[in-house]
């Protein structure tokens, strides 16, 4: 896509001046608008990607705290239950039920 500027020059000789006239268009929307929008996107989708893979590594990170909460409560009722298996028994071998 090419974009043409057409620059028309008028010379006055009578008068001992030069004169300038730009007869373009120079809306100012061509293709700088363009990257301007497509820079624009750009940065959208790249903070939409940032954002996004945020919230997956803090529910990847809340799930390995509820894993390992759930392993250390198993652990411990494990544990509790075998105190409890030791505790009786040291007190059959102390005291013998006939």
């Amino acid at each position: 896509m090419a974009t043409e500027r057409v620059t028309e020059r008028v010379v006055d000789r009578d008068g001992g001046s030069t004169t300038y006239v730009d007869a373009g268009g120079g809306g100012g929307s061509g293709v700088g608008g363009v990257i301007i929008g497509i820079a624009i996107l750009a940065a959208v989708v790249i903070l939409a990607f940032f954002l996004m893979n945020a919230n997956r590594n803090d529910a990847i990170r809340t799930d390995a705290v509820t894993s390992a909460a759930s392993s250390v409560a198993d652990s411990t009722a494990t544990a509790a239950k075998n105190v409890g298996d030791a505790a009786s028994t040291a007190a059959d071998s102390v005291n013998p039920q006939k």
